[in-house]
């Protein structure tokens, strides 16, 4: 039996596209190729139109009436032309994606595109598919080269170079304008399986307009945990750029302290019209985060945290923590508290892997408890923490009732300013 052979992948890039011949089917020269749009909305791939013509008037050539493409032009299967008046449903190649910039989701960075690689693709007729997008040398030699070097020759010296292109389907455009955003079916859910801190890199390299139509169209969730990452002047900007209602939906998600913070870097009316828009329950914690000095423990501290009853088992622990994914995997300790809740005992979570379901809770403490009250100073939580080695530290009020922990996170977020300072 003769062993299939997987046919090699053929390209023609952009910068051989535009300015490649339309021949009619009976060999008629009709134009050249100026522009080249592919309809998200109808294929996520597919060139779908040809642009030719001169001066203010273009034409367009469907996909369909393309028959083959050949080294020297594109043979028609007719030659029934139409005006072509612009569509917001199309991206077009050379305008929209040439020289700009987009997110590579898997090199986690902003790139610029140099070219665009097109794959000849058979379906009845041959068509144009997107297939990747040159960021390296290979693709900036093809355009300076365009129109002065012949295309084989072109090629020949680009073998010689190491190829840098990321695959369409890792490519992330950031579109500004929310309508054309939902007419190109633009998503940003590939977004979502990068890290927040990585995100948070990205949208500190992307202009404003695009930090704002990015955080427009990321879930709510996500978008929280990518702002808690960005450097606050970033921060501010993104809050003022967004609506309201939408800068509320975020901070809903984020740990109230962490919401205070960044409305702290907000002036007093833009703040107050976001906490207006906030669930009241999360709007009355975050306001009354705000009244603390940022410099005392009550400050520094997170309301969300862990808190059980001080007759818990090992067992129900566990089975409270069910569903929990988001406070589980941003905290390190849980707390037992009384019935008054007032604070008892502070225990490691990892301690809960190693014990029976009937343990009860209390016996995995620490054999001291460490606390601060609401009032202690900066200086003296950083103190504590190096002391003992902390990864959690409870706050409680004059009368020891758990108010918040302070985490080592935020201890080196607080110290982060004054080490910068220091160098």
């Amino acid at each position: 039996m003769e062993r299939s052979r997987t046919e090699p992948v053929r390209l023609v890039y952009l910068t051989e596209l535009t300015g490649m011949r339309l021949i009619g089917p009976k060999g008629t020269r009709i134009g050249r190729v100026k522009e080249a749009a592919v309809s998200p909305r109808e294929h996520p791939r597919r060139v779908s139109r040809f642009l030719f013509g001169s001066g203010r008037t273009k034409f367009a050539v469907r996909w369909d009436q393309v028959r083959v493409f050949e080294e020297d032009g594109i043979v028609l299967a007719d030659e029934s032309f139409v005006p072509y008046h612009g569509d917001e449903n199309h991206l077009l190649l050379t305008k929209d994606l040439l020289d700009q910039q987009i997110i590579d989701v898997n090199g986690r960075k902003v790139v610029r595109v140099n070219d665009i690689a097109l794959r000849v693709a058979r379906n009845g007729n041959e068509q144009l598919w997107v297939h990747e997008v040159g960021v390296g040398l290979q693709g900036a030699f093809r355009r300076l080269a365009e129109g002065l070097i012949p295309n084989r020759i072109i090629r020949e010296v680009q073998e010689r170079m190491a190829p840098n292109s990321i695959p369409w389907e890792a490519c992330n455009i950031v579109e500004p304008d929310p309508q054309r955003r939902l007419r190109l079916s633009i998503s940003h859910k590939r977004l979502e399986t990068i890290h927040p801190a990585d995100l948070a890199d990205i949208v500190e390299e992307l202009g404003s307009e695009d930090r704002e139509a990015l955080f427009e169209t990321l879930g709510e969730e996500f978008a929280a945990e990518t702002l808690e990452e960005v450097k606050d002047t970033v921060k501010t900007s993104i809050l003022h750029s967004l609506e309201p209602e939408r800068a509320a939906d975020i901070l809903e998600e984020m740990d109230p302290a962490e919401a205070a913070d960044a409305l702290a870097l907000l002036e007093k009316g833009a703040r107050e019209d976001i906490v207006r828009d906030m669930e009241p329950e999360p709007a009355d914690e975050v306001a009354e985060l705000l009244e603390y000095e940022d410099d005392t423990a009550a400050g520094m501290m997170a309301t969300r945290y862990l808190a059980f009853p001080l007759e818990s088992t090992v067992g129900s622990v566990v089975a409270s923590l069910q569903g929990e994914d988001s406070q589980v995997k941003r905290l390190t300790h849980f707390f037992l508290v009384d019935a008054d809740g007032r604070l008892v005992a502070s225990v490691s979570l990892g301690r809960l892997a190693i014990a029976p379901p009937d343990t009860p809770a209390r016996s995995l403490a620490y054999r001291t408890t460490v606390e601060v009250g609401m009032d202690a100073k900066a200086e003296e939580v950083v103190e504590v923490f190096e002391k003992y080695n902390l990864y959690a530290l409870p706050v409680v009020d004059a009368g020891r009732v758990l108010q918040g922990q302070i985490t080592a996170d935020d201890v080196i977020s607080f110290l982060s300013p004054e080490l910068e300072r220091g160098l």
